[in-house]
């Protein structure tokens, strides 16, 4: 990658022998580039049945974006540094210092659930609950009620001696990654810890859950892919190695419908790999770290890069002959 060209002043031009490109591979294209937040995008969020994208920032705000045109249709000022930004249905929810706030995508309602301590590093919904992962280690947990056309605290799972800065679903769990460097699996149905993995050496960054597998990633600059024994209990499969710290996982299919596992590095970069083989598909690259990673309908996904974001689509596979 070619560091001058970055900058915008690379005087070679073509004939330059380093990369003058946002990426590597064949498998997938680059459609559009829109900036607008002033410091590092740190959610992506598509609500269900809109043509409207949301990208959170540390910059306060969140931005709307018309995902037919690419422009910037409004902007809310929080008052905090966005920590994470999820949507479920029509709902959008966005994690701030000490507060979630939830907003009705189709009815505008706005709510703000008190509760957190410090700020809100991952949201996830589970089992008919909203679970957010806080500053000062606690899950807090809420429940929405039809009747009074609100989210109710529900639980606070304690356990985690730092930040939980991760958390996701899977197989009847909920599986949180912490700055503590451990990972600890609850029930979705008593929210009792079942068990706590310490393996990682660093904070626990980002969870995925794969058909049977659970996905870890590290600031230790490992990737580690967990399997149930019979007795429920995991366990460390395989372990794949970086060369820098890991700071996200996302997975989805390719053009032929192929699993592919992205990870976003602490080098301003995320890698593409086949499933299971980890076999490298692709690389993209930015100015900033790469906080959030969104998957699209129709093959897109989107990237977070530095003040903006990124659309980028699967090539279409070529029919063999």
């Amino acid at each position: 990658m070619c560091n001058y060209w970055v900058q915008g002043n690379c005087s070679y031009g073509d004939k330059c022998r380093f990369l003058h490109s946002w990426s590597l591979g064949e498998c997938f294209t680059l459609l559009n580039h829109l900036d607008g937040h002033q410091k590092v995008v740190t959610g992506i969020a598509l609500p269900a049945g809109m043509d409207k994208l949301y990208t959170g920032s540390k910059d306060e705000t969140v931005r709307a974006w018309d995902t037919n045109t690419g422009q910037c249709m409004g902007v809310i000022n929080l008052g905090g540094e966005v920590g994470c930004m999820i949507s479920e249905g029509p709902w959008l929810f966005v994690g701030i210092p000490n507060v979630v706030k939830a907003w009705n995508t189709q009815t505008n309602q706005e709510l703000s659930l008190s509760g957190p301590v410090g700020q809100v590093y991952t949201m996830v919904v589970g089992n008919d609950l909203l679970f957010a992962g806080t500053q000062d280690g606690t899950i807090l947990a809420w429940k929405f009620n039809a009747v009074t056309n609100n989210f109710e605290p529900a639980a606070s799972l304690k356990g985690h001696t730092l930040a939980v800065v991760s958390l996701v679903v899977g197989a009847n769990r909920l599986y949180s990654g912490s700055m503590d460097h451990s990972i600890k699996a609850w029930s979705l149905e008593t929210l009792q810890c079942l068990q706590t993995l310490t393996e990682h050496t660093s904070v626990v960054m980002s969870l995925l859950c794969w058909e049977q597998f659970l996905l870890s990633c590290s600031l230790d600059q490992t990737i580690k892919v967990w399997v149930a024994t019979e007795s429920g209990n995991l366990e460390v499969t395989y372990t794949h190695k970086e060369e820098h710290g890991l700071l996200n996982l996302r997975g989805m299919p390719d053009s032929e419908s192929k699993p592919v596992l992205m990870c976003s590095c602490n080098d301003n970069s995320v890698r593409l790999y086949d499933l299971p083989s980890f076999s490298e598909k692709g690389k993209i690259f930015a100015k900033q770290e790469i906080r959030a990673i969104e998957v699209g309908p129709g093959g897109l996904f989107f990237t977070g890069d530095g003040t903006g974001f990124r659309v980028w689509k699967w090539a279409e596979a070529v029919p063999k002959p």
